[in-house]
């Protein structure tokens, strides 16, 4: 059963005709997800510290915005998570997920360095990629300015940035480095061949739907043939043993719930650790929205602790 705030919440955006992404430009999509957090994300919390940092990247630089803790100790360091915000590579930035790093900063104890990269369809793929991999590694170069212990650096997102931190970890792992010690995947893309069952039977009426995918897919993938590149669908490297270890949390109506739960099988398939964590009754996108949902505010302290717990190990 859809738990019924968000069957409230699916109502009341119908009731006031609110527009589908879809029938959107991106300007106006990227408006309407950014004014639409102020409805249902609850108040931003303090937080020790905010800066704002400039990484090095292949197309010039790449914002940064960097939280501490509340309490942390000046200068000591701490693990890092390196955050990549959703929005169908296509919409999304550091404001909309601003009180989400924060929630995870405060509840994991750790630095969260949310990462603005280039959205499409300005830069197509592998644009997004590329400035992912290229800010993590410079954050993993610079961690000692930055109040972070390399030894202890995660990455993780939300849906598209779910994905690019997939790819991210994979992208490390065959190059050598940086060093990733987790990944937090939360409702990730995983396989853009669209092929799994939840994609017929949540395809519709849950907020994300089919039409919405194939937006974000046209703007972000130009060819088809990309589609199946690891960069695009982490599920289908050839090789995926050796991996950090991860949470995979998905939704029960959400059209990706099947492809985090097959990259979850994977991953635990190929030997690496994996905790696999679905909310049955929740939609897609569902954990920023802690005004309107309950279960998105627990999805975000189990996050946390997830992490704390793995940086403990």
């Amino acid at each position: 059963m859809l738990h019924p705030q968000a069957r409230a919440l699916l109502d009341l955006m119908a009731e006031r005709g609110v527009p589908p992404t879809h029938t959107l430009t991106p300007a106006g999509a990227r408006r309407m997800y950014l004014e639409r957090r102020r409805f249902t994300q609850p108040d931003a919390p303090a937080v020790g510290d905010v800066r704002a940092f400039t990484a090095d990247g292949p197309h010039g630089g790449i914002a940064l915005r960097a939280y501490r803790p509340l309490h942390a100790t000046p200068g000591a360091p701490l693990p890092g998570l390196v955050y990549f915000h959703g929005g169908g590579w296509t919409i999304g930035d550091l404001e909309t997920h601003d009180v989400l790093c924060r929630e995870l900063a405060n509840g994991a104890g750790c630095a969260v360095i949310a990462v603005d990269y280039r959205l499409a369809p300005e830069h197509r793929f592998p644009c997004a990629v590329d400035d992912c991999f290229a800010a993590t590694a410079w954050i993993a170069r610079n961690a000692a300015s930055l109040g972070i212990d390399p030894a202890l650096l995660a990455v993780g997102g939300d849906s598209a940035g779910g994905n690019l931190a997939a790819v991210v970890s994979q992208l490390a792992r065959d190059a050598g480095g940086p060093s990733i010690a987790y990944q937090l995947l939360i409702y990730p893309a995983t396989d853009q061949r669209l092929g799994q069952t939840s994609h017929q039977t949540n395809g519709e009426g849950y907020l994300l739907t089919r039409d919405s995918i194939a937006y974000y897919m046209g703007h972000y993938i130009a060819n088809a043939a990309d589609r199946l590149d690891p960069r695009a669908s982490p599920l289908l490297h050839e090789n995926l043993s050796g991996l950090p270890p991860a949470l995979v949390l998905t939704a029960g109506y959400d059209p990706l719930r099947d492809e985090g739960l097959d990259y979850a099988n994977a991953l635990s398939s190929a030997g690496n650790r994996c905790t696999y964590v679905c909310f049955e009754r929740q939609i897609h996108g569902f954990m920023p929205m802690g005004r309107v949902l309950d279960e998105a505010n627990s999805a975000v302290a189990l996050c946390a602790a997830e992490l704390r717990r793995a940086f403990s190990r």
